[in-house]
């Protein structure tokens, strides 16, 4: 039974759960737990707080679809994405805090990803400094151009997704990344940072 689930797509799973199928609830968390952690932990650096919010994200999900407020507006993916965020910056208002991301990432990260196992000592010493200065200079970026990037390279969504979960036009979207890059390089160039 909960195999065939698997082959349902997102809108059949919320249909099936409103409906009383509480397996349906398990296939769709379990589809969208590890994006949507990473996600929380990429933009808190915090583990208990990512696992807080997560938390609260599946809450706020499974509270919607019960009193029946959830309507298909689009993807099923975007609109978790959407709560995901909104309740990262309602954590942050709450607390008047702002996120920065920190170089001690036991997590890892996009750019942790880049280097081969068969690079020498040298090269994986020079390639983790490339990316520690890099993730430093990203912290540098204004916030809503940090969140393009971020949502783009960390999470591998395309322009359209990331300009729905941010409520701006794709053009938006698209430019924030642009400025994010120029910035990113001008920093680069700033601080003589080389990146060979």
């Amino acid at each position: 039974m909960k195999k065939k689930l698997f082959q349902n797509s997102d809108e059949q799973l919320v249909a099936k759960y409103i409906s009383g199928n509480e397996t349906a609830l398990e296939v769709l968390i379990s589809r969208y737990q590890q994006k949507i952690f990473s996600y929380i932990i990429m933009v808190v650096r915090d583990k208990e707080l990512a696992e807080d919010l997560f938390q609260d994200t599946f809450i706020k999900v499974i509270n919607t679809l019960r009193l029946g407020n959830y309507r298909e507006e689009g993807k099923f993916n975007q609109w978790i994405m959407r709560i995901t965020r909104n309740l990262i910056i309602d954590h942050f208002r709450k607390n008047q805090k702002v996120s920065f991301v920190d170089n001690n990432n036991e997590h890892g990260s996009f750019f942790d990803y880049l280097s081969e196992p068969s690079l020498s000592v040298e090269q994986v010493m020079i390639t983790n400094q490339i990316h520690e200065s890099l993730r430093s200079l990203i912290t540098l970026l204004p916030d809503k151009q940090r969140e393009v990037l971020m949502m783009r390279l960390y999470q591998d969504m395309s322009f359209k997704e990331i300009a729905d979960i941010t409520n701006v036009s794709i053009n938006t979207a698209l430019g924030r990344m642009r400025y994010a890059i120029l910035n990113l390089r001008k920093m680069v160039e700033e601080k003589k940072i080389i990146l060979t």
